[in-house]
């Protein structure tokens, strides 16, 4: 199969061989891997090492769409089949596309973590998100509303989402995933199968999530430098098995 691999001199497109799957893993046919900041420094310990971690694809034997969040310490999905536990696989959003399946789930569980499970966010509550149009932000405004929270700019919250670090405004909680500060919760996202579920308020159109561009597999250098660039907007993905030239959404 083709693959994405992370070596120390740089990132190389090869030919390597389909990996089998463990008892409580699957196969999946990749069909979209999208990609994020600063992911090519986490795996520096175990190279080669593909990149990717979030999926969108068809599981080989049951030929069920899936989308995941997989988990960081293995290899990452940016490649035409990747091995992933079975558990954290969860039903792709009809309405969407594989693209679009794949720039979920880093966001939204991300944002639903920050939101529900750190930040005890109950209806009539008041919510202030820095970064509010990014990745994680923009999932996080439409769940907080969905919740029957009140999204502010300014002026005195219940919690306080911070997703870009910095100066952060006061409230009575805080949680961010920018950097660990004192009196807030800072955390790491986890993939959840069940939180997944948030798909569900894709199909019913209560959720929508933004793709800023679409790389071919083989012009993943390209599709990182696209990621590191300002001006993005939304989560750039590598759609696999397309032989066409990255191009903007």
């Amino acid at each position: 199969m083709l693959a994405v691999r992370l070596h120390a001199d740089g990132l190389k497109v090869e030919e390597i061989e389909t990996p089998s799957p463990a008892p409580g893993e699957v196969l999946v046919r990749v069909h979209a891997a999208a990609i994020t900041r600063d992911e090519l420094q986490w795996p520096v310990d175990r190279l080669p090492a593909i990149p990717s971690y979030e999926l969108s694809g068809v599981v080989v034997d049951s030929g069920d769409e899936v989308y995941a969040l997989t988990p960081f310490d293995r290899d990452g999905v940016a490649a035409e089949y990747a091995v992933v536990p079975a558990e954290v696989l969860a039903p792709k959003p009809s309405r969407l596309s594989h693209v679009e399946a794949a720039a979920l789930p880093m966001g939204g569980l991300t944002a639903w973590q920050a939101l529900f499970v750190h930040g005890r966010l109950v209806r009539g509550e008041r919510v202030l998100i820095t970064g509010a149009s990014g990745g994680v932000g923009h999932i996080a405004v439409q769940l907080a509303r969905h919740a029957g929270a009140a999204v502010v700019e300014s002026g005195p919250a219940d919690l306080v989402l911070d997703t870009r670090g910095g100066e952060v405004p006061a409230g009575d909680r805080v949680v961010t995933i920018a950097e660990e500060m004192l009196g807030a919760t800072y955390f790491i996202v986890e993939p959840d199968q069940g939180q997944l579920e948030l798909g569900t308020l894709v199909d019913a159109g209560e959720l929508g999530t933004e793709v800023d561009s679409v790389f071919p597999l083989t012009e993943a250098r390209a599709a990182f430098w696209r990621v590191a660039g300002r001006g993005k907007r939304g989560k750039v993905v590598l759609e696999i098995g397309i032989p066409e030239r990255g191009r903007s959404l």
